[in-house]
């Protein structure tokens, strides 16, 4: 399909729920004042010993909803909620699709929950979109995506070919993940995670901070529903290098921006910023930084926002690019908290400082376990400056 032909996504409404506020506005704002969620932790149900992270301070009440739902749902159903009332796009439509986008979903139940089938089918996904389908009384069956770290942006993109294929005019895009002692354990398996507050592309960078959070985007080909952004591009790519480490090369994620800068008939020059994955690992900051490279994106500033949220796994995706969008109505660009010294062999513009400056076009990047890149483009409509 070219571009000619290829129908406008649009950005109808959004949503954040995270450590650092409830919405995507208040997240915003306090981005800008350079307020973070992430904190020191001492918490022995998850950890012997203390670690950083983003995390709600209370268990999440998702407005008093009840007991039967898990914290996991209870925070998809918020963030749904909250876009939904900022829209007339309606979850009863039949043509609106319904996309949940996580790596771990209620795992967590096998910390707390004795081993039985019952409990077999109560993690499973299929299980959790139904219940929060049904909450909303979406008509058509939810889709489920869950690829590692790329999940919230391969959600984005999944609901856009949908669109595009003329099967549904609107999607409701939601994603979250809760942070476990099961999750917790796996990345300090890996010796993964950072004893301090994480550093993405700074040279003392040694390891992630995880987060929870949830974020939701309603996708719209109706430009009467726009808030002003569409969703330009999107690709995505595997390099088959590792299962858990990524290429070394950069070339896979750079397939993947290319892609999605061809798709949205963008120019390197045209970016006015990259919202990168940034994780703050030794190798996944070094491939980003080839693959921006490549790209030929090395003086677009650079920002990781993992400082602010941490890793939130299957809503990092969605909440960083919810963050893009604003950034792009605002014409800023937030810093990446932690950096000071470069610590990647190839040049990228890691932003600082709040920039303040007229943007168009910006790309978001991430890759995640097992290979797995992916790279969308949001843009301005024409009448938005």
């Amino acid at each position: 399909m070219s571009k000619r032909t290829m129908t406008d996504i649009f950005i109808s409404s959004d949503n954040i729920l995270s450590p650092i506020g409830l919405s995507t506005a208040v997240n915003f704002e306090r981005l800008k004042q350079d307020i973070s969620g992430i904190k020191k932790q001492d918490n022995k149900r998850m950890s012997e010993q203390p670690f950083y992270a983003a995390l709600f301070e209370n268990d999440f009440s998702g407005n008093d909803l009840p007991d039967s739902f898990t914290k996991f749902e209870k925070l998809l159903i918020a963030s749904v909620d909250d876009a939904l009332s900022k829209t007339e796009i309606r979850a009863t439509d039949k043509k609106t699709v319904f996309i949940i986008s996580t790596t771990k979903g209620n795992i967590s139940l096998l910390e707390t929950e004795k081993p039985s089938k019952e409990l077999n089918e109560r993690i499973s996904l299929n299980t959790s979109a139904k219940l929060v389908a049904d909450h909303f009384g979406f008509i058509n069956r939810p889709v489920i995506i869950s690829n590692a770290c790329i999940s919230g942006m391969l959600a984005i993109l999944t609901g856009m070919r949908l669109i595009q294929s003329g099967q549904y005019d609107h999607a409701v895009v939601t994603g979250a993940d809760v942070i476990s002692k099961f999750i917790l354990s796996g990345f300090q398996s890996f010796q993964a995670i950072s004893p301090s507050v994480c550093k993405p592309f700074d040279a003392a960078r040694d390891g992630i901070n995880l987060g929870e959070g949830a974020g939701t985007v309603i996708l719209t080909s109706n430009k009467n529903y726009s808030s002003g952004v569409k969703v330009a591009g999107g690709s995505v790519s595997n390099d088959a290098n590792h299962i858990s480490g990524p290429s070394r090369t950069g070339e896979e994620l750079n397939i993947a921006i290319n892609k999605a800068m061809s798709m949205a008939g963008v120019s390197a020059d045209d970016i006015g910023f990259i919202s990168a994955h940034g994780t703050a690992t030794v190798f996944n900051d070094e491939m980003e930084a080839k693959a921006i490279n490549l790209a030929g994106l090395q003086f677009a500033p650079v920002n990781s926002l993992k400082g602010y949220y941490g890793h939130t796994l299957g809503a990092a995706g969605l909440i960083e690019s919810i963050i893009s969008i604003q950034s792009l109505k605002d014409n800023t660009v937030i810093p990446t908290p932690g950096f000071e010294n470069m610590g990647v062999t190839q040049p990228v513009n890691v932003c600082t400082t709040v920039i303040q400056t007229p943007l168009q076009h910006c790309l978001k990047t991430a890759s995640g376990f097992g290979g797995c890149n992916a790279a969308l483009v949001f843009s301005k409509q024409q009448n938005q400056q």
